[in-house]
């Protein structure tokens, strides 16, 4: 192991394949193991280049290797697919991993800190909430819409949506699931 050059790990949740090869790209050991195992190994073994797919929990294991002292480099998947051939497992996969980093054309993902992986979960929580907040907005308008009630476009209904109930006779089990969803819009 202490001859390895490049280092593959397909990662998983609970297990991760792990593929060397040396300078040569020759086989030099593969391996199944936990997290755990996984980083004491890479604590035992000198610096070498470790390769592994852009997916989630890649850029925390890159940190953490990084910190360790090793290359750490992030392939994204559609680069990697074309090198699988054989049936996919994992350990077939790694091995692409490796293969589609020897290639000179490869383009790597670069490791986010974990202040641009905050900022991203940020961006995503935001984009999330946008389009709770217009699919509710747009199921009250159905809803009205069902009872003949037109209103115009827009958030505007969930600003005066007690006025708007107040204003028509709906039935009071129609009134209480309307603020119900109202209720979880804001």
């Amino acid at each position: 192991m202490s001859e390895s050059a490049l280092i593959g790990i397909d990662l998983g949740k609970h297990t991760f394949h792990l593929h060397g090869q040396d300078k040569s790209g020759r086989e030099v050991f593969r391996r199944k193991c936990s997290r755990a195992q996984m980083m004491r190994l890479f604590g035992n073994v000198p610096s070498c280049v470790v390769v592994m797919e852009a997916c989630a929990g890649s850029h925390f294991v890159a940190r953490q290797l990084m910190a360790m002292g090793h290359t750490a480099k992030l392939v994204s998947p559609q680069f990697v697919r074309p090198f699988v051939k054989d049936n996919k497992n994992d350990f077939v996969d790694v091995k692409a991993i490796c293969e589609a980093d020897s290639r000179p054309s490869i383009r790597f993902v670069t490791p986010k800190t974990e202040s641009q992986q905050t900022l991203s979960v940020l961006h995503r929580m935001r984009e999330s909430l946008v389009r709770e907040r217009t699919k509710t907005a747009n199921q009250m308008h159905g809803f009205l819409l069902e009872f003949g009630i037109s209103l115009p476009k827009g958030l505007a209904i969930m600003k005066r949506l007690a006025s708007v109930l107040a204003e028509h006779e709906l039935p009071v089990r129609l009134t209480v699931l309307l603020q119900r969803l109202h209720d979880h819009f804001v």
